[in-house]
């Protein structure tokens, strides 16, 4: 059985996640089915100490005129990368709530998978703040980076 991460108070940068990369996935599958309703379109692809990386298989309802991704695409992906890294750090806590998300659209993402990489920079005991850039499938160039800070709820 999984645990929540003993000293939730202040993680620490570096500190070992306590859900694998598997664990994680499984969690999003069962909790939030609705986000493969098309199949299997958000994968994680890695967590580490204060970090997570997905994957967003880009489909056509994901492009828009010009051949590009849509911007709801790209912040569902950064959204959902954000809540994954913070899991992987604290365990499996569902109600864990996006409080703010601010976005800066660098270039036009190619019409193809979007990687997204998240970096927690503070996870304290009510609030984690991190960063998340986005890159096309096969690029190293950031289309998208985003801030933000999530609301955690207390400990029972």
């Amino acid at each position: 059985m999984l645990q929540v991460a003993a000293s939730w108070g202040r993680v620490e940068v570096g500190a070992q996640p306590v859900m694998s990369r598997d664990e994680v996935e499984a969690f999003l599958a069962r909790e939030f089915p609705q986000i493969h309703v098309d199949g299997p379109v958000y994968t994680v692809e890695a967590v580490g100490p204060m970090s997570g990386r997905m994957r967003m298989k880009a489909l056509e309802r994901h492009i828009r005129p010009g051949g590009t991704l849509s911007g709801p695409s790209m912040m569902a992906l950064a959204d959902l990368v954000f809540y994954a890294a913070i899991l992987a750090q604290i365990g499996p806590v569902g109600l864990a709530v996006t409080t703010n998300l601010s976005f800066n659209f660098l270039r036009k993402p190619e019409a193809r998978d979007l990687l997204a990489e998240c970096r927690l920079l503070k996870l304290g005991k009510r609030l984690a703040v991190g960063e998340v850039s986005l890159f096309s499938d096969g690029s190293a160039e950031v289309v998208c980076h985003a801030t933000g800070t999530y609301s955690i709820p207390p400990r029972s």
